[in-house]
């Protein structure tokens, strides 16, 4: 029996086409109206998906890849956690000497030089479904204005159009973050801003979606057996493999596909999601 269902975003229940598809929206209504706790656990901040998340009406949320839980009923905060002043400023220091591009996450901001990758996809997106919250900083001297502000960065991804392999294991010399290397090109290019590229997304150490819905069950006393895990992408292996049901759907990388327990027929676009939650849920 699932008592609980864990859905990522992007790719998983909605599209590049930045649609909810009504099948998608009517399985989640299905799930909250048979007392299933629906939960969103996404990359994303807090901030840019809160309005979406009471949009769909769900229970709890994993944000920024598991640094922070909320409890969406009602709004009390279950976990955070933060990256170090030292691990942002040695990704700083690394970015910088190989010119690559760098922006971070605070709890409402994303800070950044200049809007490139994942951080002009995000204020693309801010104003679509989304309808966010997150506030765009952008600063000329990022340095600067981190040593000066000092903010508390709860994640932050380092972009390149070419590879970032070797920056990922100097990384990992220096540091024990959590951190997954993405690349979105052939047909992952991404498509919202029409470019190829990799980036590393990096939070705490052991901060990730597996470890977040883990916590998250004990504190709703859900086994894991009980919880199903639905997404598409590298930072969804985890949560995936660890659920009692663990589903990709059809749009995955080969590597989410590899460990699900399900792989929909049909893509995001043609609610996958929807299709995997009434395979194996009976309302």
């Amino acid at each position: 029996m699932i008592r609980l269902v864990a859905s990522d975003i992007d790719g998983t229940i909605i599209g590049e086409n930045n649609q909810l598809t009504n099948q998608n929206r009517k399985a989640i209504q299905d799930i909250r109206k048979s007392n299933i706790d629906f939960t969103i656990c996404t990359g994303k901040p807090y901030a840019m998906v809160k309005n979406f998340c009471e949009d769909l009406e769900a229970s709890y949320g994993i944000f920024g890849n598991g640094n922070q839980i909320i409890d969406l009923k009602t709004g009390k905060e279950i976990f955070r956690k933060t990256l170090t002043e030292q691990e942002v400023m040695t990704c700083m220091e690394l970015a910088k000497k190989q010119n690559l591009h760098l922006h971070f996450y605070t709890e409402n901001e994303v800070i950044t030089p200049k809007l490139m990758y994942m951080d002009l996809r995000n204020f693309i997106l801010k104003d679509s479904i989304f309808q966010s919250d997150l506030n765009f900083k952008v600063v000329p001297n990022i340095e600067a204005y981190m040593e000066q502000n000092r903010p508390t960065v709860f994640k932050l991804i380092i972009s390149s159009s070419s590879s970032l392999a070797n920056l990922q294991e100097e990384i990992k010399q220096k540091m024990a973050v959590t951190m997954y290397r993405v690349t979105k090109t052939k047909e992952y290019k991404d498509r919202i801003i029409d470019k190829e590229y990799e980036y590393l997304d990096i939070t705490p150490s052991k901060t990730n979606k597996s470890e977040a819905l883990a916590t998250l069950s004990k504190y709703l006393e859900v086994s894991s057996e009980e919880v199903m895990a639905i997404g598409d992408n590298l930072n969804d292996i985890d949560m995936i493999r660890n659920s009692g049901i663990g589903v990709a759907v059809a749009n995955s990388y080969d590597a989410v596909k590899a460990v699900a327990t399900y792989t929909t027929v049909n893509s995001v676009e043609n609610s996958g999601f929807a299709e995997a939650v009434y395979k194996y849920i009976s309302f």
